[in-house]
Parts: structure tokens; C-alpha cells; sequence
């Protein structure tokens, strides 16, 4: 974003955050209608609520980063390529691969295989790749699916620097020299570029475009230091994750090990107690409790690693000296070395450097690095071509996985308590969980008018003037911020419709996530089809909101039907019908999305390098993620 063109965005920011304050504050205070508070206070819930995404998307946009070229890399660097499948076809992983080892820089280019196919092993040797897949030690324990496949490969390579290729992702041969550069600075942890789909026709039924967030979004998030790590298309230090992975493995094992430390310490401190002063074995008891007492308080200097060590060191070597020891001191002592081993032997690694408790690893990762002080980039330039979802049920399962995600994220991690994260870290990533509770706005949005036009029950006490002199202006400003935001593209209008018209989705995520978090349900982990799974046109994952489309026009009808006997006013009525063509103007996008084929052109080839436009709109939906 130019120059010229932030300071005429942070001109409509002030003003859409001053009319969003004006017009809510004036909801609040005057003008709910207490007779029907069920509806009334739902709805201006749900218009504060806009007016937060409003605001966040604004205070984004304040700080939007244009980074210049990026620096050259130096040679020299050692890359691994990663591209991961689980059950993608051969020749769409091979065509993934032949790319990615023409990649000019030099590196080696690995081919993780989830799903242990021996065709794709022969198929890695042909290409000159090379193939990675799960050992024995995986056999019975939880896989963590993508994050797993990618911890797998972490510790069965070297490089330096490791980039993550979805398998239909296709990089350009400039890819490498465009990313490494930005590593010449120590504290860069990853380089995100966009994700951009060559099989998308020009009006986008789907969504999938996800151009407002890769290029304003990012951009903004970039300004603040939080451009987020999306899966696919990035490129990221070994040294940052590995060092991510040590700090997580050491928080959750250091609990268990204050308790096993508690614990032997007690049955030491008892047996000295219980033998006496004169006891011939007390000297090597008091030693092996020096030891416990050594190791907690390197435990509360936060040496994990080094504590547990000494300590196993120095009961070993109370054990070793002098005469045998009596089988129940050896016990004891032996039971405490034992109660402090912080391997976990239920996983296959004990260090996960990609975070493994989300379906949605890659916020979650990228989340923790920030959280640690590393830096990220977002380059704003397309790298990588790549293959989006072909027809609406098969986009409905990539978006509910990264809206489940994302809500996991923020009941079980909230970005506004981790430690770490600077204030605006923590709003950019809050700004990207909140947009998934549209869902529950919308639903509120589309009853609110049914409610009115058919019963006559009406949620707000004001008088036309005073309605439009307030919406207005504060609708036209956040119009204004989004279309001038996304200057030089299309698909702002698409995005918005998607936005709105997926509610059932956001919703579902949002609950799935909940259930997963304080119920202890399992999420299973769904990667995205990559061919079309249906070839005839099917509504019946769009169900729900045809229901509402019914509901909409039905109310239309009992409301024109109501004002024409006289049984309704004219303000709300004109008011509410015009809610109501919003309403079926953007869940109108569905029944497109519903009819849609799939694009029959061929893939665009690794000419030019354009960029990303700027479309769809700051709210559910826009986030984008890995395939």
C-alpha cells in the first residue's frame, strides 16, 4: 500500500471508528426497545459487535507494511523443500515435486508421504527427490496429521531453513531467491507469500481468493509485527522452531516434574526421619536430598533440561558409591531418577517444534514464535500456483477447518493472555478468531426483520431522521475503508457475501472448537479433496440458508400484506424490507456457489510475477490458510 494511499486510509479509519462509536453508543442508551428485549438486545449486541470488527480491520489498515524489494540472499544457505500429502494423487504431487526441484536456488526438495505409498517412494527416486515417511516409533500413537508429517521430517533433515509446500502448490523457480533474504536478519523466523489459485474463475463463485487477506490483511498484520504463517507458500528458520519446540516441550513437562521432585523430596525427608542419626546409610539420603533440592531450584530458574540432568547425575552417583545400598533406600532412590524422566513416551517425538494441539497448526506456530520475540516477513508477491477446492462441498470442509482452528486458538491459547506478544500482536491475532463469530451476527441479522415484517415487533425506538443521520454516515465510511483498502481489485462483494452467507459454518466451528477445548472432544484433522467431489449441482449443503432465503421472502410478502391493511408502519416496514434484500443479496452467493462446476481452463504458467489483488472483506472467512 502507497504511501499516499495509508493516509487516506487512516483519514476513513478515524472516521469509521468516530460514526461506529456514535451510532452504537446512541443504540445503546436510546433507542432498545425494552418491550421486546429478546430481539432488541441480541441485535445491538450483535451491531457492536460489527462495530469491533470495524474497528480492528481499521486500526490493521493504520500500519499497513509495503516492503520494498527483498535483500539477495546469501549463497551458500542450506534449504530443505517440503511437500507434504497424505492422500493427494501421484501425478499431482509429482507435478508439485518437478517444480519444486527446479527451484534455481540451490536445495534439496523432500517429498513427505502421510500416507506410506511405495509408488511414491519409487516415483521421489525417479524425479531425483527425496521421500520421507513415519518409522515404526509412530505405530500406536496420535500422528497430529499435517504438523505431525512435518515434526516427522524435522528431525530426519538438516537445512538451515525449510520450506512448506502444500502437494498442490506449485512454486515458481525464483521462489528460493525471492524468500531467503529476509533470514540475513537473525531475528526472522518466516517468510509468508501469498497464496493465489490458478483454477478460480474471474468471479470467484466460491470465495476462495482470499485477496484482501494476502495483501491489505497481511500487510496491515505485517505493520504491526504479526504477519501470520499460513501453512503453505512459506519458507521458516529450523533454529526458530526448534527452539519453539524445546520451550513447549519444557513448559508442559516442568509441572510433572515439580510433582515428582514434591514427591521425592517427602519420601526422602521421611525415610531420613524414620532410620535416625545413626542410621549408616543417612550421609547418602542427605546427599540424594541436597540433590531434589538442587534441581528445584533449578526448576524455578527455569533450567529444565539442566536441572533434571544434575539431578539423575548426582543419584546415580549416590547410588554407585561406597556399599551396596538396602533395597529400600535403592528403591527410593531409583524411583525418583525414574519419576523425573520428562520424555514423553506416548508420542513418537518428544519435541513437536510445529504446534500440534490445533487443526490449525500454522497460527498456532506462528502465534508461539512471535510470542517468543522472533519477527516474521509477509512478501507480497505471488511465488507459488496453486489448485483451490472445485465445487462448494469441498470448500465448505477447508473453511470449517480453519474457522475450527482458529477458535481453538482462542478458547484454548487467546492471544490476549500470552505472554510475550506485544498489544498490537495480540489484537491482530484476536481480530482473525472474533471474525468467525459472525456467524452468530448473522443469524440475528436475518431474524431480526423476519421478526418484524411478520408480527410487527420492532427492536429499535427511533425516528427515520435519527436513524439514517447516524447509520449512514457510519456505513459509508466502513464501505469507503474497505473499498479503498482493496483499491485495484475485485471480489470485495464476493467476499462479504461469503462472509455472511457461511454462518451455519462459522457457527459449527465455533462450537466444534468449544466442545474440543472444554469437553475433551477430538477434532479430526480434514484435508481439503483435490478433485471435485460431487459432479452434479447439490444444495443440500447450503440447507440452512435456503431455509432462511424462504423465511426472508415469505416475511416480505406478510409484511407488504400488513402495511397495505394498514397494520404496520411505514418507517420500519421500508426499513425492514430493505434489511431484507441485503440479507438475500448476500446469502445469494450460496445458491452461485451451489451451481458451480469447477474451472475448465488450464493451469497459468510461472510467467511474470503479478500481485496479489485486494478483494473480500476483514471479517469470517478471509483468513486465509493451508489447503
Amino acid at each position: 500500500m502507497g504511501s499516499k494511499r495509508l493516509v487516506v486510509v487512516r483519514l476513513i479509519a478515524v472516521a469509521v471508528s468516530s460514526f461506529g462509536f456514535i451510532y452504537v453508543f446512541w443504540r445503546w442508551t436510546d433507542t432498545i426497545s425494552w418491550h421486546a428485549w429478546w430481539i432488541a438486545i441480541p441485535l445491538v449486541v450483535a451491531e457492536t459487535y460489527s462495530l469491533s470488527e470495524s474497528v480492528f480491520f481499521a486500526f490493521m489498515m493504520w500500519n499497513a507494511k509495503r516492503r520494498p524489494d527483498p535483500p539477495v540472499p546469501s549463497p551458500g544457505q542450506s534449504v530443505d523443500v517440503f511437500i507434504t500429502t497424505y492422500n493427494e494423487p501421484l501425478d499431482l504431487v509429482l507435478t508439485t515435486a518437478r517444480a519444486a526441484r527446479d527451484i534455481t536456488y540451490p536445495h534439496m526438495t523432500w517429498i513427505l508421504d502421510d500416507g506410506d505409498r511405495e509408488e511414491f517412494r519409487e516415483a521421489a527416486a525417479g524425479l531425483g527427490v527425496g521421500y520421507i515417511t513415519r518409522g515404526d516409533e509412530w505405530i500406536g500413537r496420535q500422528r497430529f496429521a499435517k504438523a505431525g508429517n512435518i515434526n516427522n521430517a524435522l528431525f530426519l533433515t538438516e537445512g538451515e531453513f525449510i520450506a512448506i509446500l502444500d502437494a498442490d502448490q506449485v512454486p515458481r523457480p525464483e521462489f528460493l531467491e525471492r524468500v531467503l533474504g529476509y533470514f540475513d536478519d537473525e531475528n526472522v523466523a518466516f517468510v509468508q507469500t501469498p497464496q493465489y489459485f490458478w483454477n478460480v474463475p474471474d468471479d470467484d463463485p466460491l470465495g476462495s481468493q482470499a485477496q484482501l487477506f494476502y495483501g491489505p490483511i497481511q500487510q496491515g498484520k505485517d505493520g504491526w509485527g504479526a504477519a501470520f504463517f499460513c501453512g503453505s507458500n512459506a519458507a521458516l528458520r529450523r533454529e526458530a522452531l526448534m527452539v519453539l519446540g524445546l520451550k513447549t516441550f519444557s513448559r508442559n513437562a516442568e509441572p510433572a516434574a515439580r510433582r515428582a521432585l514434591r514427591r521425592g523430596r517427602a519420601e526422602l525427608e521421611d525415610l531420613i526421619n524414620e532410620l535416625g542419626s545413626s542410621s549408616f546409610f543417612r550421609r547418602s539420603l542427605e546427599d540424594a536430598l541436597t540433590a531434589v533440592r538442587l534441581a528445584q531450584s533449578g526448576l524455578r530458574r527455569g533450567d529444565l533440561g539442566v536441572a533434571i540432568t544434575e539431578l539423575q547425575a548426582r543419584i546415580h552417583a549416590v547410588i554407585r558409591q561406597g556399599d551396596p545400598l538396602p533395597r529400600r533406600v535403592s528403591d527410593v532412590l531409583t524411583g525418583i531418577v525414574q519419576s523425573v524422566e520428562v520424555s514423553r513416551i506416548d508420542d513418537a517425538l518428544a519435541i513437536q517444534p510445529i504446534n500440534t494441539a490445533t487443526v490449525t497448526e500454522d497460527m498456532a506456530t506462528a502465534m508461539h514464535l512471535h510470542a517468543m520475540g522472533w519477527e516474521s516477513v509477509y512478501h507480497h508477491e505471488v511465488l507459488v500456483d496453486g489448485l483451490a477446492p472445485e465445487d462448494l462441498r469441498t470448500m465448505l470442509v477447508q473453511r470449517q477447518r480453519w474457522a475450527t482452528g482458529s477458535m481453538q486458538v482462542f478458547f484454548a491459547n487467546n492471544p490476549l493472555f500470552q505472554h510475550g506478544l506485544t498489544v498490537p500482536q495480540r489484537l491482530m491475532y484476536l481480530s482473525t478468531m472474533t471474525s468467525y463469530l459472525n456467524g452468530f451476527a448473522a443469524v440475528v441479522y436475518i431474524v431480526a426483520p423476519i421478526i418484524y415484517l411478520s408480527t410487527g415487533i420492532f427492536p429499535m425506538e427511533a425516528t427515520p431522521l435519527d436513524f439514517f443521520a447516524r447509520f449512514i454516515p457510519f456505513f459509508i465510511a466502513c464501505q469507503l475503508l474497505f473499498q479503498v483498502a482493496g483499491h485495484g481489485s475485485g471480489g470485495l462483494w464476493r467476499g462479504q457475501q461469503m462472509s455472511f452467507a457461511l454462518f451455519p459454518t462459522w457457527i459449527a466451528a465455533t462450537l466444534s472448537a468449544a466442545a474440543a477445548v472444554f469437553l475433551r472432544r477430538h477434532i479430526k484433522f480434514s484435508v481439503t479433496p483435490k478433485t471435485r467431489s460431487v459432479t452434479e449441482i447439490d444444495y443440500r449443503p447450503v440447507t440452512i440458508q435456503i431455509i432462511a432465503m424462504t423465511a426472508l421472502v415469505a416475511a416480505c410478502v406478510v409484511g407488504g400484506v400488513r402495511l397495505w391493511l394498514g397494520r404496520a408502519d411505514e418507517f420500519p416496514t421500508y426499513l425492514s424490507l430493505a434489511w431484507v434484500a441485503l440479507d438475500l443479496l448476500l446469502l445469494a452467493a450460496v445458491i452461485r456457489a451451489a451451481r458451480y462446476r469447477g474451472h475448465d481452463g488450464a493451469p497459468a504458467g510461472a510467467e511474470g510475477t503479478a500481485l496479489v489483488g485486494v478483494s473480500a472483506s476483514p471479517v469470517a472467512g478471509t483468513e486465509g490458510g493451508s489447503v
